[in-house]
């Protein structure tokens, strides 16, 4: 398999855990490839460094880490190309861009998509699985999705795309993403995708974002002869993994009593001190299953990345908040308190007026400063009994949209709780410190999304390889 795109490596993991071998990934970000390095070659160099597609030519890349011929090298190909230079209407198709290699100079990010290509048409993989966000099958008036099976087809193969939610298949998180999967002809004549293993009813923010992306293919101009329904979850089995089943045997951070104890300091936060977990805490099917990950085990001495952000103004507020409760509820929290603030000091003999100098300065002390009109979403306390809503990238700079549901703990998750809302095990290591790290979190894959997928995929592969060693012995026997 090769991983384009790959990030940390989330597909990289689902397909390695289904007994694919990951040979070669391409991935812009320093830090990240140093990630999928580490984890999938063991720190290998050639595997560790940092790749632009746009300069890294497939050929060059089959030489580089000893691959061989590229069109012999491989049997699946995965990744999703960023689709930026789809953003409005009028951008060129994709099946223009994949017809005329100097299209990319009407926008150069629509290089991303025709190396994409280029890397198909050189590799000549059996399988391809492409991941993105839902917005691709409505991106400024285009379908995405639609338009790379376009490309793909005249290429050979018979491809189909569906929405999938990260919470049916075991993630504790309500992550819904576009996959396209892609086979050649030779392999099998039709596309499925992998059944849920959970269940849980969603709410109604998601069904409400579905409907928006979905909105161009159900349209009068809809073309979408490659979609497929998602295969749909059944109230029979296993509920979907809540945040409390995903983190609570994770040690406690009670970030006030660390702040007030002088631990909690500003400043980068790096990975080099180790947090041992209490081995009497209740371990739950799931975390046990982070715990013991083949070759992704918890490590024996603990875990470095259990780390959170500094945010001293609002651990007090956070331990206020209802599972639940958003950027306008936190805001009226925080009214709340600076009101409170304000009467202790008249007790003592002290005024102010709101308006004041001294008012202001509490209030900035106290209440965070975005309007609670055009905010709603930008914070978020997690329910314990529900998996967690979305991870985005951004998470480093702005982990509001995470408030731990413990409201003793009073803070935004840490590194290794996003790792495991998102399905990574104890033992992956992400390189680089907090920020760097949150960002290769939410920009993956979940690994058992990818693992589900990763396990059709196979099964597909395996069913070709069994029909052409009966058609084999067939003619043999002819003979």
């Amino acid at each position: 398999m090769l991983d384009l795109f790959a990030g940390c490596g989330g597909l990289s993991l689902g397909f390695l855990a289904a007994g694919f071998r990951i040979d070669a990934a391409v991935e812009f970000d320093p830090d990240a490839a140093r990630s999928h390095g580490l984890n999938f070659h063991s720190g290998d160099a050639r595997h560790s460094v940092a790749r632009d597609i746009i300069v890294t030519h497939p050929e060059d890349l089959a030489a580089e880490l000893e691959l061989g011929l590229a069109e012999d090298a491989l049997d699946v190909l995965v990744g999703g190309p960023p689709c930026q230079a789809f953003a409005r209407v009028g951008r060129p198709k994709l099946r223009e861009i994949d017809a005329h290699p100097r299209a990319f100079e009407h926008d150069p990010r629509a290089r991303l998509y025709q190396e994409y290509l280029r890397y198909v048409e050189a590799f000549q993989p059996l399988a391809v699985v492409i991941e993105n966000v839902p917005d691709v099958l409505n991106h400024g008036g285009q379908n995405i999705a639609e338009e790379i099976c376009e490309v793909l087809e005249a290429k050979g193969y018979v491809c189909g795309y569906t929405l999938l939610n990260a919470s049916f298949y075991g993630v504790p998180q309500m992550r819904e993403r576009m996959f396209l999967i892609a086979y050649h002809r030779e392999v099998t004549d039709q596309v499925a995708f992998p059944a849920p293993t959970h269940w849980m009813d969603l709410p109604l923010g998601y069904e409400g974002s579905r409907s928006v992306a979905l909105k161009l293919l159900n349209g009068a101009e809809g073309n979408a002869h490659d979609y497929i329904e998602p295969p749909a979850p059944n109230r029979k089995q296993t509920a979907a993994v809540t945040a409390e089943k995903a983190l609570s045997d994770l040690t406690p951070i009670y970030a006030r009593k660390q702040l007030a104890a002088g631990v909690l300091k500003r400043g980068a936060r790096r990975f080099d001190q180790v947090m041992v977990s209490d081995a009497r805490r209740k371990i739950s099917d799931y975390a046990r299953l982070m715990r013991t990950w083949p070759g992704f085990e918890h490590p024996a001495e603990g875990i470095k990345d259990h780390v959170i952000r500094y945010l001293p103004r609002d651990y007090e507020l956070f331990a206020r908040l209802n599972p639940g409760d958003q950027y306008p509820e936190a805001h009226r929290h925080a009214m709340i308190m600076l009101a409170e603030r304000i009467e202790q000091l008249r007790l003592q003999g002290v005024r102010v007026r709101e308006g004041s100098p001294e008012y202001l300065r509490l209030k900035n002390a106290i209440v965070p400063p975005y309007d609670a009109g055009k905010f709603p979403n930008k914070w978020r306390k997690m329910w314990r009994d529900q998996p967690a809503r979305t991870l985005m990238a951004h998470l480093g700079k702005d982990g509001y949209s995470h408030i731990h549901y413990d409201s003793e703990q009073a803070r935004t998750i840490s590194v290794r709780e996003a790792a495991r809302l998102q399905s990574f095990p104890d033992g992956f290591v992400f390189c680089g410190t907090m920020n760097p790290a949150f960002r290769q979190i939410g920009n993956a894959v979940p690994p058992l999304v990818a693992k589900a997928l990763a396990s059709t995929v196979l099964e597909a592969l395996n069913g070709s390889q069994q029909k052409e060693n009966y058609v084999v012995q067939r003619a043999a026997a002819a003979v």
